[in-house]
């Protein structure tokens, strides 16, 4: 398909208005940001990557932005593509969004797009985030944002490289009852810190299938390209299954019940206890299906512990954690109109705690609003590339612990399991051509 011609980017509106500067045009105050419009040359340029359920939810967290602008999106499923083209439409009033079926097409032809959008499943979550930066585009990349930790070391290397602002999708970092709960971490209300505990999801298993589902005809490309859809993933017969979600617990295309909350609840205590820039250093295997109740720690002494809390003792809620220490605990998880904590007193400094976090680290408590932020200002996002990569570090090390069946120790300035190695083969998989890094 042909790039609209209403699609005005930032980089080819100065050279368009030099072109049109001898010739007489009444300009619309919207080009100069007039009326409360923002002009073409601060606008961000945004094209989504496979967008579904959850990806349609975050592109219309996106589009209220008013210095944002959604000109694409490429998808392998044509249902999914026209559906966002018609959202798109309807919220600008016009027939301009492009639709792609193929990625390498898109990432090639659009050099307008400033910004991508990457919610595909999670077998595609680094190498789109890759192919985007190295295509000049910065990148919100949905989570778990890397499916092995080779993926995430080139994820962050590509992102250095090429210079290029990234945003993994962990949206509770920039939410204000977690922000809370990290400050009063932070700042001592709880004392000495000795044990942060992360939920895991209270469903499917650390060990994954490795069957697939029964083979059935192959729908016509424009329909399905199943090979983009597979993408770096070993060949699989086709089923339609797959295109609906039902690809979650099998291990060609997924993380785990640990790493589906663990990417979120893992990053928020690494984050919390700012030991984002590492991962724990040992693993303590537990005799179930699921990595419940697994310990690891730090090289500090201090115990991550891995919870289904399928009682909700623990917490109320999805994606919660909690922090304990010597002078009390905190608590927090998603839903909650404020912590649980030791003492309630602490609930009366909850707006001074989030305001003095977002004016020292000028973070708005908006996860898409940093990125735009970052966008501009070229500043590295709160989920930035190294901070994604070492907390997923940590996932893929505990799926590892768990699929071998015995503690497993990590070394993470090596990046690599001490005297193991066949852990040590799993920092990787194969992936099919051409769907490389």
């Amino acid at each position: 398909m042909s790039q609209s011609k209403s699609s005005l980017s930032r980089r080819a509106f100065l050279g368009r208005t030099a072109a049109l500067a001898a010739v007489p045009y009444i300009v619309p105050a919207s080009v100069f940001g007039r009326n409360g419009a923002v002009p073409p040359s601060e606008r961000i340029i945004l094209g989504g990557i496979g967008l579904g359920g959850r990806g349609t939810g975050v592109m219309n967290w996106m589009l209220p932005e008013k210095d944002v602008q959604f000109v694409a999106i490429c998808d392998p499923q044509r249902q999914r593509r026209q559906r966002i083209k018609e959202i798109v439409d309807a919220r600008y009033g016009n027939k301009d969004c492009v639709m792609y079926h193929d990625i390498r097409e898109f990432l090639a032809t659009r050099t307008d797009i400033d910004a991508v959008l990457i919610a595909t499943g999670d077998r595609w979550h680094a190498l789109a985030s890759i192919w985007a930066m190295r295509a000049g585009k910065d990148v919100y990349s949905e989570k778990p944002s890397a499916m092995t930790i080779q993926e995430g070391q080139a994820v962050v290397d590509t992102a250095s490289r090429y210079g290029r602002v990234y945003q993994s999708g962990i949206q509770r970092l920039s939410e204000g009852n977690f922000t809370f709960a990290n400050e009063l971490l932070r700042l001592g209300y709880l004392g000495e810190v000795h044990t942060v505990r992360a939920h895991i999801a209270p469903w499917d298993a650390a060990e994954m299938r490795h069957d697939w589902l029964p083979e059935e005809p192959l729908p016509p490309k424009d329909e399905v390209d199943w090979d983009a859809w597979l993408g770096p993933c070993p060949w699989r017969p086709y089923n339609v299954a797959y295109t609906q979600g039902r690809w979650r617990n099998h291990y060609d295309f997924h993380t785990s019940c640990i790493g589906e909350w663990g990417a979120h609840t893992f990053a928020q205590c690494q984050v919390a206890l700012d030991l984002w820039k590492t991962s724990p250093v040992e693993y303590g295997y537990v005799a179930n299906d699921s990595g419940d109740g697994m310990v690891m720690r730090f090289a500090n002494g201090i115990k991550m512990v891995l919870e289904r809390d399928m009682d909700q003792k623990i917490w109320h809620g999805s994606c919660g954690v909690r922090y304990e220490g010597t002078k009390g605990w905190v608590a927090i998880a998603d839903g909650y109109p404020r912590c649980e904590v030791s003492n309630p007193a602490w609930h009366s400094d909850f707006q001074k705690l989030v305001e003095d976090y977002v004016a020292r680290t000028r973070r708005p408590m908006s996860h898409v609003r940093d990125l735009f932020n970052c966008v501009k200002s070229r500043r590295e996002t709160v989920a930035n590339p190294v901070m994604m990569h070492r907390s997923m570090s940590t996932v893929h090390a505990a799926n590892i612990s768990m699929w071998l069946k015995r503690d497993l120790q990590y070394d993470p300035v090596k990046e690599e399991f001490v005297n193991d190695d066949e852990a040590n083969r799993f920092r990787s998989r194969a992936m099919r051509e051409p769907w490389t890094i």
